[in-house]
């Protein structure tokens, strides 16, 4: 790009946007007050996708008077996956952050990272440790539950940990807050690259899935941020819409057990109005009664279970008020993955990555 070596950032952070005009400048700041604990220069690249809230008239007035080099990059909206390529193919320096546009950093969260990396230069990937924003309304913290029940393990106590391929399933992970070298990120992007619209495709599982296969990815509380999610009904339904065709793309294939899952997650609803029609047919109220326990039952053990596992009481609350509103979106969202990221069932492990070939 004509630049010499030295005038090379040491970090390019890449923010997708859309829509989130009121939440960048706070965004922006705390990425600024994060990377001032540190020795690096850095740039930060604020990609529009397509917003139609002044994103780019925003950004063009904050960049004259920022303490770290800001510009606007605008695309017709493409969702986050085509949003952070755009990022990295202008990111200059050989190590990228990528981070949301609605996480606050930690103040030093960035100056733990840089010790880390000081100390040991082989830890070059990280996974942020990102937390719900205590504040948030209380939908906004429904996925705690689910977090904890999956990821508990590392949330109810958490300490640095590495993982791999091997024990991919068993941590948070995202590409809300996360660092890793610029090529990586690219050749990843490349092999997840979508195969349809875009916004359709998983826009992280399957990317850190791709980089967990040829270095480890550290997990580390001192990497803190604080993500803000949208805080009302029809976004939340929006977004577990979205959850659900996210999740047939991110696991459909990786094993016989996930396809399984998956079809069986897709074919319970059905069944199971199948037999309440039945049971009505037949006046059979005591085993419909029965039923209809074991099914509250059900519903709450995960809230029970994240409860064991430390989840915030707030979380617990959010699930338990909004489990009957999520059901709906997330199964027909998981319909439409099916319906078009299907093809992936057809042989397990082909949604898996390789071991890149090292040049000796």
């Amino acid at each position: 790009m004509g630049h010499s070596e030295r005038e090379l950032p040491d970090l390019s952070v890449v923010i997708p946007s859309y829509n989130s005009a009121e939440w960048l400048p706070s965004t922006l700041e705390a990425c600024a007050t994060a990377l001032a604990a540190t020795s690096w220069t850095a740039e930060i690249l604020v990609v529009d996708d397509g917003s139609t809230d002044g994103t780019a008239d925003l950004i063009t007035s904050m960049a004259a008077g920022f303490p770290v080099a800001l510009r606007v990059l605008r695309q017709e909206n493409k969702g986050r996956f085509l949003a952070r390529w755009a990022g990295l193919q202008e990111a200059r320096a050989e190590q990228v952050f990528l981070l949301d546009s609605r996480v606050l950093m930690g103040p030093g969260s960035l100056a733990h990272v840089e010790a880390v990396m000081t100390a040991d230069p082989r830890k070059t990937v990280w996974n942020g440790h990102c937390v719900t924003d205590p504040e948030a309304p209380l939908v906004g913290h429904f996925w705690e539950v689910l977090t904890h029940v999956f990821w508990g393990n590392y949330l109810g106590a958490p300490q640095p940990v590495e993982f791999g391929l091997e024990t991919f399933n068993q941590h948070p992970k995202g590409t809300g807050v996360f660092i890793a070298p610029r090529q990586l990120l690219v050749d990843a992007c490349r092999v997840a690259w979508p195969t349809g619209d875009a916004a359709l495709a998983s826009d992280d599982t399957k990317l850190i899935r791709h980089i967990a296969v040829q270095i480890p990815i550290r997990l580390d509380p001192g990497f803190l941020a604080v993500y803000r999610p949208r805080g009302n009904v029809r976004d939340f339904v929006r977004h577990s819409f979205g959850r659900g065709t996210f999740l047939v793309d991110s696991f459909a294939g990786t094993s016989a057990g996930w396809n399984a899952a998956l079809v069986g997650l897709a074919a319970a609803p059905v069944v199971g109005l199948a037999l309440l029609a039945g049971l009505v047919a037949a006046q059979a109220w005591t085993v419909l009664g029965v039923l209809a326990a074991v099914a509250v039952l059900g519903l709450a053990a995960p809230a029970a279970l994240a409860a064991r596992r430390h989840c915030p009481a707030k979380g617990l609350r959010a699930y338990l008020a909004y489990v009957p509103v999520f059901a709906g979106p997330y199964w027909a969202g998981l319909l439409r993955g099916l319906a078009v990221h299907g093809h992936l069932l057809r042989s397990t492990r082909r949604n898996l990555p390789v071991r890149a070939e090292v040049a000796a």
